[in-house]
């Protein structure tokens, strides 16, 4: 622990002349000393596949690795780092190509690490339904070798090195992502590989296909490692004896002397900025559709987005259409030269289907602006039904709703949203098996071509001024002279706990996941100061009296929170949600413990000060900026408000007590009657036991998913 072998790394709104005197004058006295460089014993060399099998109760998949290089090879981690481009890169790579747009099987990808010693690369599938490991596994490699052959078009790695400066420039303007990349590079190379790291983009363009196409060979044979991730029950676990767990005693009202002296270090007084609805962005119309604008000014970054008032809830075909459209051809190119020619101009398109909105977002590089909309509105006015792909597409869907349907934290989750509307709710309302099997690819191709035909509002952040965006766009985007009403959204209610219920889901395993949910009163703005504080205080993160009793206390959960949760509209009721995972042979102490704090909240005055000085800060931090004003200002129109929130809550936190706290859990968290949603093995927990706490009630997973 010496100064030439470590670094201090900043990234944010400061003086970096101030900061580093803070640095010279507290870490000065540090004296430099030798230190021998760790050196890492050389791994043996894969000649032949190493195989191995893990088994459990979730779906099934396979992994392949090999070792290459690491970071300090510079050219090898350009080169490995094409490869997994080349090979998978979301958009235009020879298993997103050959396999995924071809919908061969239910997923492929490829990923890489780089670490100092060595990197991995790994290519990663699941198989769609009746198809073995074994045929995803030479699935994945039959596109390596495609790629060892130099079977791809040299144009890719030009375009790869186009869309890490893309990535680049977004990252670039994250403080972390910044902080990060430095850190990175220090722990790998002490900083002495940094201009290998500015010049690394530069150097994918100069990689030549041949070098490319020896590197593969040279590093991509028989040596791998491949690991077959198999449904079933896992013999090898070795089982111990329950130990005993002596509860620690908290002293969570004693500061250290050290806490004392870091809580009372004088800061730099920062200043809270809030936004003005009325001047953090421009607001207008362009016919039947609202406009907000926002100019960048930092760098040659766009994006732009249609976001539609309209969801799941108002079709359900929606979300089926938009993962269609990815396999959909048009009058003038295939799925295939649609793909390509994003990834070459490095732009990105997307469409995301929400239960109350959908939204189609297109983003990139200013230069290409014109291209990508462009292609966009060609693509949603003319894309052309295909009937194989849409029957492969259900059949990959029914797999991936019957994999859901093993996962228990989507279990979890159906369960705890039966707890908070009934057996009619938004997650077991989409579309039954028959209906899904039933889809036209006429009816679906219909919804994508009609889209723009809906009002919708545009949403832009870029270079362009407000003028010329709405000049260019005039041409580009067509919105209708009168558009259509949307289709009425399906209604959900929330019920009324009239008394404690419990809802019990089997899964094989020997956790319990138990969520204790509860709808509260309607949605009021008043209520967010003493409601954001009593989540800092209560149970929203790892301080917090939650956390701190029933994990670090008591040891009865690996994990554990407590929230009051508020809605995302003004007619929706805050509703709150308690959580504990733990071992099946704890879940009645857990239950308890977590009664016990729902019943009476300890009263600790230091938490509750530090929970407001934490919020203080986050607020004074906090800068919102660049589209962000634009959605906050939705997020708040939706709850009925025309101003910041934020502002309202941080100038009443000074004025809030621990009675005020005391006062909000009496009124809205004690006392009252709640739906326990457990998921655990009907082997390993008591359901009479259950019985005491409430009606115990067990759902199958058809009543829960709604297929």
């Amino acid at each position: 622990y010496v100064p030439n072998n470590m670094a201090v790394i900043l990234a944010g709104d400061f003086d970096p002349d101030y900061a580093v005197s803070l640095v010279e004058k507290h870490m000065g006295f540090m004296k430099s000393s030798e230190v021998k460089e760790y050196s890492a014993a050389p791994e043996a060399p894969i000649t032949a596949p190493i195989v191995r099998e893990v088994y459990g109760p979730t779906p099934e998949n396979i992994a392949i690795g090999f070792r290459l290089p690491g970071a300090v090879d510079e050219q090898a981690a350009v080169m490995a780092t094409l490869v997994d481009e080349i090979l998978s890169n979301g958009k235009a790579g020879l298993i997103d190509l050959n396999l995924n747009k071809q919908q061969r099987l239910l997923g492929g990808s490829s990923n890489i690490s780089v670490y100092k010693d060595y990197s991995i690369a790994r290519l990663n599938g699941s198989p769609k339904a009746g198809q073995t490991l074994d045929e995803v596994k030479q699935l994945l490699l039959s596109q390596l070798d495609l790629l060892r052959k130099g079977e791809f078009e040299e144009s890719l790695i030009k375009a790869t090195a186009a869309n890490y400066k893309l990535g680049a420039l977004q990252g670039a303007e994250s403080n972390n992502f910044r902080a990060n990349t430095l850190m990175d590079n220090y722990i790998k190379t002490k900083g002495d590989g940094w201009p290998g790291q500015v010049g690394f983009i530069d150097a994918m363009g100069k990689v030549t296909k041949k070098q490319l196409v020896d590197f593969a060979n040279k590093y991509y044979g028989d040596n791998y490692v491949i690991v077959y991730k198999r449904q079933g029950e896992d013999k090898s676990i070795v089982k111990v004896d329950k130990p005993t767990i002596t509860p620690i005693t908290l002293n969570r009202d004693v500061e250290s002397d050290f806490a004392k002296k870091v809580n009372t270090m004088p800061l730099t007084a920062t200043k809270p900025e809030w936004i003005d609805f009325k001047k953090a962005f421009q607001q207008g119309k362009m016919g039947v559709c609202e406009t907000f604008y926002v100019q960048n000014t930092e760098n040659d970054l766009f994006r732009l987005s249609y976001r539609f008032e309209m969801g799941n809830w108002n079709d359900r075909r929606l979300g089926m259409a938009a993962q269609y459209l990815q396999f959909l051809s048009t009058d003038k190119y295939t799925a295939e030269q649609i793909s390509q020619a994003f990834y070459n101009i490095a732009c990105n398109y997307n469409f995301s289907v929400q239960d109350e909105t959908a939204t189609i977002s297109i983003s990139g590089l200013r230069e290409n602006f014109s291209k990508a909309v462009e292609m966009v509105e060609h693509l949603f006015l003319n894309c052309k039904p295909n009937e194989e792909a849409l029957e492969s597409l259900k059949g990959r869907l029914m797999k991936a709703r019957a994999d859901a349907k093993l996962n228990r934290n989507a279990i979890r989750q159906a369960l705890s949203v039966y707890g908070l509307y009934g057996a009619k709710n938004p997650f077991n309302s989409g579309l039954t098996d028959e209906q899904l099997k039933n889809l036209k690819a006429a009816d679906l191709v219909s919804v994508l071509n009609g889209i723009f035909q809906y009002p919708h509002q545009i949403i832009y952040y870029g270079p362009e001024t407000q003028e010329s965006l709405q000049k260019q766009l005039k041409t580009l985007h067509r919105i209708p002279e009168k558009a259509m009403a949307y289709p009425a959204a399906a209604t959900f209610n929330h019920i009324s706990q009239d008394k404690n219920q419990i809802l019990f889901t089997h899964y094989d395993m020997v956790q319990a996941e138990l969520n204790w949910v509860r709808n509260a009163s309607n949605y009021d703005a008043a209520m967010a100061p003493v409601v954001d504080l009593f989540n800092s205080y209560f149970g929203g993160g790892m301080g917090t009296i939650v956390f701190q009793t029933i994990r670090e206390s008591k040891a009865l959960a690996y994990s554990t929170f407590a929230f009051f949760q508020t809605p995302g509209r003004k007619e929706q009721p805050f509703t709150f949600n308690a959580y504990v995972g733990t071992q099946a042979d704890k879940l009645e102490d857990a239950i308890n413990g977590m009664n016990e704090l729902i019943a009476e909240m300890p009263e600790v005055p230091i938490v509750l000060d530090q929970s407001k000085q934490n919020m203080k800060k986050t607020y004074e931090s906090e800068r919102i900026s660049q589209d962000g004003p634009i959605y906050a200002y939705l997020d708040a129109r939706r709850k009925g408000l025309d101003y910041d929130l934020r502002k309202a809550i941080y100038g009443k936190l000074d004025q809030l007590t621990m009675a005020d706290v005391k006062a909000f859990h009496k009124n809205y968290i004690a006392g009252k009657p709640y739906t326990y949603c457990l998921v655990a093995s009907k082997d390993k927990v008591n359901l009479e036991m259950l019985k005491k706490y409430g009606e115990v009630k067990e759902l199958s997973l058809t009543e829960l998913f709604g297929y």
